[in-house]
């Protein structure tokens, strides 16, 4: 009895996958896995409830604990962003692959499996893990593999009566967990296509937002998150809270063109408002308790760091090593950061910190702690070099 473990959302490509693990790869049993980390419960719902349709085994981890402890967690220190994507999808996959792996390893299965295309960025963030973790297991990817288009596969779907949501291409594709929502495909894959407003959720559009800002304050310690409008609460609350309040005032839509991983670009939509809070407030708070040096190496440092997660490559022993400085970073990035929502717009307008490097006394036009005459001896110096190269060549 040869056995396949996939992972498995309930959507049109891993449905479809089921029946071609076992028709055209000759598995006698497939197991799917759904792992939660932060998806609605009515997809949660409706993945188990295809699955039993399918008639395969199914289990579902949930992993949001360990999703926002391990991943987001070091992603807001990190201020985790990928030309304006703040990764999201690509920081859960290496997570998801790893709790797929497990299931697979306690069933002992010959074989993993995911329904990825050969055209997107999640084939090489679940192979980079799944690689990773075994050389044992055998590695299947049907969608891409069998170079089926989303057209094929729906065609399939209804000649083999495999229970399916979508009717055609003018369904979008979504993916959600708590740190971002994707949409794509369809027309939104033509870059001059408006997004119509039904393809949002999270957001309101401007036009539906309270004409009233509303100011949210956010403390951090050692560049975690801990407190929401004075009100201590672990994280996972205060980005389910963020998130329905910054939506509300349409903060955090982003449609993008983003370059994959293969070097094609895409056009892509998503929705992160507690995202989008919680680093912009924590990019504030870094530049009042941060050095210059610190902010200057730390911006190449965070560079390097979203490639290697845009890339699923965390287990790049690099990876471990650029969360060691950022951690050390953090240390006294403590404080609080007020922030105001308004019409889709986010604004920092005041922080405050015990770690302040700011020294009002020292900076103040109305102060004389620092003797203004003082700067003069130090610009003799300013620009020398320049100067010097210029008499050498006698101008």
């Amino acid at each position: 009895m040869s056995k396949v473990v996939l992972a498995f959302s309930g959507g049109l490509d891993t449905t479809v996958c089921v029946p071609l693990l076992k028709e055209e790869y000759g598995y006698n049993e497939v197991v799917a896995v759904t792992v939660d980390v932060g998806q609605p419960k009515t997809g949660l719902k409706e993945a188990e409830k295809t699955a039993k349709k399918l008639g395969v085994e199914y289990h579902q981890v949930n992993a949001k604990k360990e999703f926002v402890e391990d991943y987001i967690k070091p992603l807001i220190k990190a201020n985790g962003d990928y030309e304006g994507y703040l990764l999201g999808h690509a920081i859960a996959r290496p997570l998801i692959a790893e709790k797929i792996y497990e299931v697979a390893k306690k069933e002992k299965a010959d074989a993993l499996a995911h329904g990825c295309t050969g055209k997107g960025n999640d084939q090489f963030r679940f192979e980079a893990t799944f690689k990773h973790l075994t050389q044992e297991m055998d590695i299947i990817a049907p969608i891409r593999d069998m170079n089926l288009t989303r057209e094929e596969e729906i065609d399939y779907a209804r000649k083999n009566d495999i229970p399916i949501t979508t009717e055609g291409k003018e369904e979008w594709s979504i993916d959600e967990n708590l740190w971002s929502r994707s949409i794509e495909g369809g027309k939104l894959e033509n870059p001059s296509f408006e997004p119509p407003e039904e393809v949002f959720e999270w957001t309101n559009s401007p036009k539906k937002t309270p004409d009233e800002p509303s100011k949210i304050k956010i403390r951090f310690e050692e560049g975690e998150p801990v407190c929401l409008n004075n009100k201590e609460l672990d994280l996972i609350e205060i980005i389910k809270k963020l998130n329905q309040k910054a939506g509300k005032h349409g903060v955090g839509r982003v449609d993008m063109i983003e370059d994959r991983i293969l070097g094609l670009k895409a056009r892509e939509n998503y929705e992160h408002p507690a995202a989008t809070v919680l680093q912009e407030a924590h990019k504030d708070l870094e530049n009042l308790t941060l050095t210059r040096n610190q902010l200057n190496f730390k911006s190449n440092i965070e560079n390097e760091w979203s490639d290697l997660v845009y890339k699923g490559l965390v287990v790049d022993p690099l990876f471990e090593d650029l969360n060691s400085f950022i951690n050390s970073s953090q240390k006294n990035v403590n404080g609080e950061v007020k922030l105001k929502l308004h019409k889709g717009s986010i604004k920092v307008i005041s922080r405050k910190s015990e770690n302040a490097i700011y020294n009002q006394n020292l900076v103040s036009f109305d102060e004389k702690k620092l003797d203004q005459k003082h700067a003069k001896g130090a610009i003799k110096f300013h620009g020398i070099q320049s100067r010097n190269l210029k008499n050498k060549k006698g101008d």
